[in-house]
């Protein structure tokens, strides 16, 4: 089997990732260009986009864990399944603190949601080409929600 092939991000979560950016993209670029209710709407938004979002990689894991072929009892997969809710968890205590910090939250969140990534790559427990696609997306990601809390 082709190792680059392996290694290489299918398409349609090229795409899909790539579209799921946008938001981002778009609401931390208009955020300087507004004031009053106006950014206050596009910072809230982006806050709850990005809340989402991290939840949806901690969904990732769960989908991981429930998908491999390991017992329902081992340690190991409760583990897995327990650090797949955490960002949920943190993406919801973000949304109670003012939008600046919460957006600051979520990027950090975020970036450690990468390294969780990275380690479950590493240990087998996602695809080869996984990081390919998280590795630009987060950068994305992080910096439109830092660029956010700055505006």
């Amino acid at each position: 089997m082709d190792q680059d092939a392996d290694n290489k991000a299918p398409p349609s979560a090229v795409w899909l990732g790539g579209l799921g950016a946008l938001p981002f993209i778009g609401l931390a670029g208009a955020a300087p260009f507004l004031d009053g209710s106006h950014r206050l709407f596009v910072i809230h938004a982006l806050a709850a986009y990005g809340a989402v979002i991290l939840s949806f990689l901690g969904g990732v894991h769960w989908g991981l864990a429930i998908g491999s072929q390991g017992a329902a009892d081992h340690p190991e997969f409760r583990t897995r399944l327990i650090v797949s809710v955490i960002p949920s968890l943190a993406a919801w205590t973000a949304l109670l603190f003012p939008e600046n910090l919460g957006l600051l939250m979520l990027a950090a969140a975020v970036a450690a949601m990468l390294w969780v990534d990275l380690r479950a790559t590493e240990a087998g427990h996602a695809p080869p080409w996984y990081p390919k696609l998280r590795i630009p997306l987060t950068c994305v990601v992080v910096a439109a929600l830092l660029f956010g809390a700055s505006a």
